[in-house]
């Protein structure tokens, strides 16, 4: 069973909040980052991108980055940007977005529950993006960002956490830039505290990595590294805990995670459509955009028109996780074979865009010249991320792209206690 823990939470005051709430690192580059957090010195873009200090260009890998990262997290605490609840508690998270509100619970995970599968994962990780997030949480000492986690839904918590939505102010709430809604509750009776722990243990088998991986192997990595600095540990110590907003599955949506390649790999147009119709049927042919409204049914955006078309019988195994999977059968049938990507963690002919974009960002890549092809899927389900978790399975990489991103900067987890 799940095991999660309460915690002392570093936040700031709500008068600061929405100074200091931001986007979490891995959505944007430096210098998004470096406009975001514009005249704003209390953004948590300081801590988590502190390379947006440093003249535009600056290694973002380097010591003097990382070093400012914890230079910031002591003075955000020195000058109370950020404060530490005295009592440990528990935490809600909510997030709306075009009306629609989906609640998760903040509390620490267990680093043994990670290595032991308690924590289902479903994506392979890179090691140098692993490395990256474990050096900011060893020079912070903290996890600063939280990871996305998903459990089955359990009508007890539901319960409890429906109780103080409903009948607690919140301690924070409002709309970010992007029209996101946030709302988040502090949790500290000992007595509902006790009973969120109960839950876990006891009716909680697994949870799921939804979105985070290279954030939650860094910190199970990390907890590793300070068991071995310190042998008599007791397994409670904080650094065996990392932070995490759990939601229950029956809440959660998944987007569109959709694919743009450089070249046609020596094909000129027709002859890369002739391909295609080998294990594909065209089933439509436009100026406008045409979009997926079914598994295994795929658009194409190439030379000023969009195809939408259907995978034929035989490209794909609706009995098998994997192959069920219309990455995989793009994969299978076009990126490898045709177009010649082996490695879509490595290669650099491909790139990867969120459903949150849009298919017009695809349009617009492709009519730039910089990217010759895009391919747009239909997304894939809660329902088959938790079965391939369950068989022991991985997704091929960018598979899964949740909406909301989980802002941070309303709770930090320290490792010292």
């Amino acid at each position: 069973m799940a095991k999660i823990k309460p915690f002392k939470g570093i936040r700031p005051p709500s008068d600061l909040i929405e100074k200091v709430a931001c986007l979490p690192y891995d959505v944007m580059n430096s210098e998004e980052a470096r406009k975001m957090a514009e005249g704003n010195p209390y953004s948590l873009l300081h801590i988590t991108k502190a390379e947006i200090d440093f003249p535009a260009g600056f290694d973002e890998h380097s010591e003097e980055v990382y070093s400012r990262s914890r230079e910031n997290f002591i003075k955000f605490q020195r000058e109370e940007v950020l404060l530490q609840d005295k009592d440990e508690c528990y935490y809600i998270y909510g997030q709306t977005m075009e009306g629609r509100t989906q609640y998760g619970l903040v509390a620490v995970a267990n680093v043994d529950d990670y290595l032991n599968g308690i924590i289902k994962k479903h994506e392979l990780t890179r090691p140098d993006k692993e490395e990256d997030r474990m050096i900011n949480i060893r020079y912070n000492n903290a996890n600063i960002e939280p990871v996305f986690f998903a459990f089955p839904k359990n009508p007890s918590l539901d319960l409890i956490m429906n109780d103080t939505i409903k009948n607690k102010k919140a301690d924070y709430n409002f709309v970010a830039g992007d029209n996101i809604g946030h709302h988040f509750w502090v949790i500290n009776d000992v007595n509902t505290i006790n009973s969120i722990t109960e839950i876990f243990e006891k009716e909680i088998p697994f949870t799921y990595v939804a979105d985070g991986h290279h954030r939650t192997a860094a910190a199970a990595r990390i907890g590793i590294e300070k068991r071995s600095e310190n042998p008599d540990f007791t397994g409670e110590e904080e650094f065996n805990y990392f932070l995490a907003v759990h939601f229950p599955d029956d809440q959660l949506a998944i987007m569109d995670y959709n694919r743009v390649v450089k070249d046609l790999n020596g094909l000129d147009k027709q002859q890369f459509l002739k391909r295609i119709e080998d294990k594909f049927e065209i089933v439509n042919k436009s100026k406008d955009i045409l979009k997926p409204g079914k598994l295994h049914q795929f658009s194409v955006y190439l030379d000023g028109e969009w195809y939408l078309m259907n995978a034929k019988n035989g490209t794909f195994n609706d009995n098998d996780p994997i192959e069920i999977l219309d990455v995989t059968v793009l994969t299978n049938n076009v990126l490898e074979p045709i177009l010649d990507i082996q490695d879509l963690r490595r290669s650099k002919r491909i790139d990867f865009i969120g459903g949150i974009r849009g298919l017009g960002e695809l349009k617009k890549r492709v009519d730039s010249g910089e990217w010759a092809v895009a391919f747009a899927l239909y997304p894939v389900s809660m329902k088959q991320l938790i079965d391939i978790a369950d068989s022991g399975n991985i997704m091929p990489p960018k598979t899964t792209w949740f909406e909301p991103k989980l802002r941070s900067g309303l709770v930090i987890h320290s490792l010292e206690g």
